[in-house]
């Protein structure tokens, strides 16, 4: 019995033995894990508190403040630099002083000293840029995705892409209308696609309007328009070709909108009730000439 007991002894004292590194390697795998999920929370903190940063210089209107969240090295999906970008930025608060932001930070991935964050966004405004009497209204929706850098403990913007952009400028009685131009988010470039205005006009209105493909450069290069009256079904529709200059593209419609209505007397009075403007952003994907699939040879060998 004892020998007996010796031996088990012997056997847990060398499992246990046998176990020890592995059980320390364990051990330490998670302290180190456990010490890295800590990072990436102190870190998503900060990145949480940098655009938290954002919102505020933006509501303020304060270039310079909002220019110090930048890489000086920035760049963004339109190949627009740190330079290009803010001159943007201030000539929109210059057309709409009144312009307010949303951000909604959907999610944020953290590897290293990189990170990630994915956003919602919006952004609303009024102008008098046609008319003194008549007020337009601005409503904009991106999703964007931001990228991000820390340089000696900070957290800096290198690129932003904007995924996807719908905006609208309405005037009159346009403001009531559900107006959409849908395009596809994404194209390879030379390729074919249809951009397709939907108004839901009523029984006393009738509109013309255009669809027109701008590259996304700076400055803008307006096209020439050429307005058409809406189809039997309140739609107009154009294909257009993705350009192959390695640009994105936007879509942008013209709406303008007749209403009729008789007056007493029993004459008819015609006149412009509202005007509209859409824009929608189209993604080029640039063609790759250097992919290719390589055809397979058989060899054929003689066997002896």
């Amino acid at each position: 019995m004892k020998r007996f007991l010796l031996v088990i002894i012997f056997s847990l004292l060398v499992n246990t033995t046998l176990m020890m590194p592995s059980q320390a390697g364990s051990f330490a795998d998670r302290k180190a894990q456990a010490e890295q999920t800590k990072i990436e929370k102190n870190y998503k903190k900060e990145i949480l508190a940098l655009f938290d940063k954002q919102d505020m210089y933006a509501k303020k209107y304060d270039i310079k403040g909002l220019k110090s969240l930048y890489s000086k090295n920035f760049m963004d999906n339109d190949g627009y630099n740190k330079e290009v970008y803010f001159s943007l930025v201030e000539e929109t608060w210059e057309t709409y002083p009144d312009i307010t932001y949303g951000t909604k930070i959907k999610n944020i991935t953290v590897n290293g000293d990189y990170a990630m964050v994915e956003t919602e966004e919006s952004a609303v405004a009024t102008t008098d840029d046609i008319d003194r009497a008549i007020v337009g209204e601005l409503h904009s929706k991106s999703n964007c995705r931001y990228h991000l850098q820390r340089f000696s403990n900070k957290w800096e913007i290198t690129s932003e892409e904007v995924l996807d952009e719908i905006s609208t400028l309405k005037y009159g009685n346009a403001r009531y209308l559900d107006i959409k131009l849908e395009a596809p988010k994404i194209i390879g470039a030379g390729q074919d696609y249809t951009a397709t205005l939907k108004v839901n006009l009523s029984p006393d209105d009738f509109a013309i309007a255009s669809i027109n493909q701008e590259k996304i450069v700076n400055p803008a290069q307006k096209p020439k328009e050429s307005f058409k009256r809406l189809s039997d079904d309140n739609s107009l529709a154009r294909i257009f070709t993705a350009n192959t200059d390695n640009l994105n593209e936007y879509n942008v419609a013209a709406l303008g909108i007749t209403t009729t209505s008789k007056k007493p007397d029993g004459k008819v009075h015609i006149y412009m009730s509202g005007l509209a403007f859409v824009m929608t952003r189209v993604n080029v994907i640039p063609k790759n000439n250097f992919a290719r699939v390589e055809e397979k040879t058989k060899e054929k060998t003689d066997e002896q």
